[in-house]
């Protein structure tokens, strides 16, 4: 697809409304716009891991984990156009999320879990996971919430518009992966998981 941006403001949404890909105008606070806007979030949020990654401890986690999170937010991308477009305004050449993105993300989840690069799977849990153990798996914990965030908004819209339902798996496989990569960042940067003691008060 071919974009062209030369004019970032247009004054059009001074009123407090905006206008989906199809054209259609809609307010500024209606549940289509928060949840495209929260996977934005989301995306930004996937930047400041990218950046922590920079400086992680072990050099095959990082290029790995950046791997994914680069192609992760070309995907998020494309959910926000997804979302933005209502199903019958769909260009045939759009790019959406497909049930391949979510099978991409459960193999990385199953690989990690089990053990990459010749390093060992991670180890066992045997209590809750606190965010923490470094920047990158700390960064990696506030991306979960906030594609938890995402998935909420996303299933309240499904109840009330159509959406395309691979939408909602995504954000689901991807808020599981986050939590396995922000477990893995923390073993492989040296400083451990943060686990939960409920006497630790």
């Amino acid at each position: 697809m071919s974009i062209l941006i030369n004019k970032v403001y247009t004054r059009a949404g001074d009123q407090g409304d905006t206008r989906l890909v199809g054209g259609q105008k809609v307010g500024k606070d209606s549940l289509r716009i928060e949840a495209y806007g929260t996977v934005d979030e989301l995306n930004a949020v996937i930047g400041l891991v990218r950046e922590a990654l920079r400086s992680h401890a072990d050099p095959l986690a990082r290029d790995h984990l950046d791997s994914i999170m680069r192609r992760v937010q070309h995907e998020l991308f494309n959910l926000g156009s997804d979302l933005a477009t209502l199903l019958p305004d769909r260009h045939p050449k759009q790019p959406v999320i497909e049930e391949r993105h979510v099978v991409a993300l459960e193999n990385e989840i199953d690989a990690i879990n089990d053990g990459i690069n010749g390093a060992p799977g991670l180890p066992e849990l045997r209590s809750f996971v606190l965010p923490g153990g470094g920047g990158v798996s700390a960064n990696l914990h506030l991306a979960r919430t906030v594609c938890r965030r995402a998935e909420r908004l996303t299933v309240a819209l499904a109840r009330i518009d159509e959406i395309n339902p691979t939408c909602v798996r995504y954000l689901n496989r991807l808020s599981d992966a986050l939590f396995v990569f922000g477990r893995h960042a923390a073993v492989t940067s040296g400083q451990g998981e943060v686990l939960w003691s409920p006497e630790s008060t």
